[in-house]
């Protein structure tokens, strides 16, 4: 597998896109610092760390709804394998006018781009939601 987290982020899309309350993913630090931002943010309502049916540690995270609709409407993975993305603090980009939550790898952790505009850091932006 070249990308983790975008292998991720298209477990969450599919799993939303079928109805399914929970979905599991692999176990890595970089997959739960982006969950804990997606959690802070309020876009799922949780996750937590088990083994798989292969005996590999996993991740099985719980998916939001509100009405029946997906919490998340959309989810895109802007620096990749191929092309990293980084910018400086006053670069990062508002998604949706601020509607939206920019996840930053920062050299201070993973963060909202709110949360790395107040410390002042930039660094690489690996997702948008919406």
């Amino acid at each position: 597998m070249n990308d983790p987290l975008g292998d991720m982020l298209t477990r969450i899309r599919n799993a939303q896109m079928r109805g399914k309350s929970t979905v599991i993913t692999p176990a890595s630090k970089l997959r739960a610092w982006v969950l804990d931002v997606l959690a802070d943010e309020g876009y799922i309502r949780g996750y937590e760390k088990t083994t798989g049916k292969d005996g590999h540690p996993a991740i099985e995270i719980s998916l939001k709804y509100y009405e029946g609709t997906p919490v998340i409407r959309e989810l895109k993975r802007v620096s990749k394998p191929g092309r990293r993305v980084y910018m400086g603090v006053k670069d990062i980009p508002s998604v949706r006018q601020g509607l939206g939550v920019s996840i930053v790898s920062t050299p201070r952790g993973v963060m909202s781009d709110a949360a790395a505009r107040t410390a002042n850091v930039g660094g690489e932006v690996l997702c948008t939601v919406f």
